[in-house]
């Protein structure tokens, strides 16, 4: 009875149709005779190694049914993790719905839950008295490896529950990198062993814009973040930006600036000011001692390393200060990803340019990549999530132009630097930089929905990307983002269920 009354307050939304999903798939073949109908004794099958994502799966139908969904041996919705065929992502999967069932098949667990994601949003987000899941076939893997957002906790500080919510909405469509902005002018984000001033200086009261930003992670806390994002199958890329934007570690330590007199904490957003000092050991000391921590804190393969808007220091310095620090990730293990202006120095082999300009100019990008770097590609005036969507946005900056979701949309990373073509990307990375933000509420707004943009991007064969398509399955997530709490912007570009 109680099962009953439940399902007399909701109304059975539309069926969507099998490719209306975010990012769109691969291949889509729908079969409108195989429709499955989910009844209460529906069961989720999955052998042992697959059983975290089948549990995640019969959580999902719970939600959307109000059925008991328990696991079972011979379920109707079935997992299974298969190896035989030759694919070319471990994120690859196919997704058969037909009448007698569901099957979704992967060569990985990292495949099963892309496929989940497919899955959960043919789903209502909420209970509804009746659930159909469009027939036909999905055949679906990511047109590049990398495809990350960054979150800047240095100018405002966001807790770890902050952080884990942020990690469950953006793996839902497909992102699985988030690369973490640790350190900066305004603030030190992370502990530090051997360096405590780092976070009890310079992570406490008074630190980020205006003050307005307090707080770190502990490297328990740090910890805890990577294993969570591993569980979602997002991946950590922790930034210590170097030698530039170091005011927070020279205020903990004045023996790292030129002469070892203290300086004031900055809370104002300017850049350029501060610098390392590439002639003084005690540089190198502290410089590795942190890589060394971060490295020996992070599984990941990634350890960003900054190397931005260093302009106080001179092109001699920053060369010799790179050259010396940046072997220093391989040495522990990760590969160092930077700013595109690290691109004008001799790199390590597997180092990864980083490129953000919104002019032509390369800074040395295309070197890298004829010398075989890949690149990520992070164009500040379509990918930067925290410019102004429009003259009426009540957040963000303009220095790089307005960034309506049509904007973030219509372009292409292949297309972005002559000689930089699909070949030499590694992927691509929306950031979002915190200047303006004060909450995970803030956050939402300027990343939600453009950030669906760039996952489409960075998972949908170019040939198959097309605005009209993606306005039109966007406009379905009003609902969805409203069921979730999240705060995301109606923009007008969209008509909004």
């Amino acid at each position: 009875m109680e099962r009953q009354f439940m399902v007399s307050r909701v109304s059975a939304p539309t069926m969507r149709q099998l490719g209306d999903v975010i990012p769109l798939p691969a291949s889509v073949r729908p079969d409108a005779s195989a429709d499955f109908r989910i009844t209460s004794d529906v069961s989720v099958s999955a052998a042992p190694a697959a059983a975290a994502v089948a549990d995640e799966l019969a959580e999902v139908l719970r939600r959307s049914t109000g059925f008991p969904v328990p696991r079972g041996e011979d379920g109707a919705v079935r997992l299974h993790l298969d190896d035989s065929d030759e694919v070319k992502s471990p994120e690859s999967y196919r997704l058969d719905i037909a009448a007698d069932g569901v099957t979704l098949s992967a060569p990985t667990q990292q495949g099963l839950f892309a496929g989940l994601q497919t899955l959960r949003q043919l789903l209502p987000e909420s209970l509804a008295a009746e659930v159909v899941l469009p027939g036909g076939r999905i055949e679906d893997e990511p047109r590049f490896a990398y495809r990350g957002t960054m979150l800047d906790l240095a100018r405002h500080f966001y807790s770890p529950a902050d952080i884990r919510s942020y990690i469950d909405t953006i793996a839902q469509f497909k992102i699985n990198y988030l690369h973490l902005h640790l350190t900066d002018d305004q603030g030190w984000r992370l502990e530090i062993e051997g360096w405590p001033r780092l976070t009890e200086v310079s992570g406490g009261e008074g630190t980020g814009i205006d003050g307005q930003g307090p707080g770190f992670l502990t490297a328990q806390e740090y910890t805890d973040l990577v294993a969570y994002g591993e569980t979602r199958f997002v991946t950590i890329v922790p930034e210590i930006d170097l030698p530039g934007h170091v005011n927070a570690a020279q205020v903990a330590y004045p023996e790292l600036t030129t002469d070892g007199e203290p300086v004031q904490p900055r809370t104002d957003a300017e850049v350029g000011y501060s610098s390392l000092v590439a002639d003084k050991e005690i540089t190198y000391t502290f410089v590795e001692d942190v890589i060394r921590v971060v490295a020996a804190l992070t599984p990941g393969p990634f350890l960003h390393i900054g190397g931005d808007e260093a302009l106080s220091t001179t092109a001699e310095d920053y060369r010799t200060f790179m050259t010396r620090v940046l072997p220093m990730a391989g040495k522990y293990g990760k590969r160092a990803i930077g700013w595109h202006e690290m691109a004008a120095v001799d790199l390590p082999p597997t180092a990864v340019p980083q490129y953000w300009r919104i002019e032509p100019a390369d800074g040395g990008v295309t070197r890298a990549a004829q010398a075989g770097h890949q690149v990520i590609m992070s164009p500040a005036d379509r990918s930067y999530l925290d410019m102004k969507y429009d003259d009426a946005s009540p957040l963000g900056l303009d220095w790089a132009g307005l960034l309506g979701v049509e904007r973030s949309y219509d372009w292409d990373p292949a297309d972005r630097l002559p000689g930089v073509g699909e070949e030499s990307l590694l992927g691509v990375e929306a950031p979002l930089w915190s200047e303006t933000l004060r909450s995970l509420a803030d956050v939402h707004y300027m990343a939600f929905p453009r950030l669906l943009a760039i996952a489409e991007i960075g998972w949908t064969p170019r040939a198959d990307r097309d605005w009209t398509s993606f306005r039109r399955r966007l406009a379905e997530y009003g609902p969805r983002f409203e069921a979730q709490g999240v705060n995301y912007h109606r923009s007008p570009e969209i008509d909004w269920k």
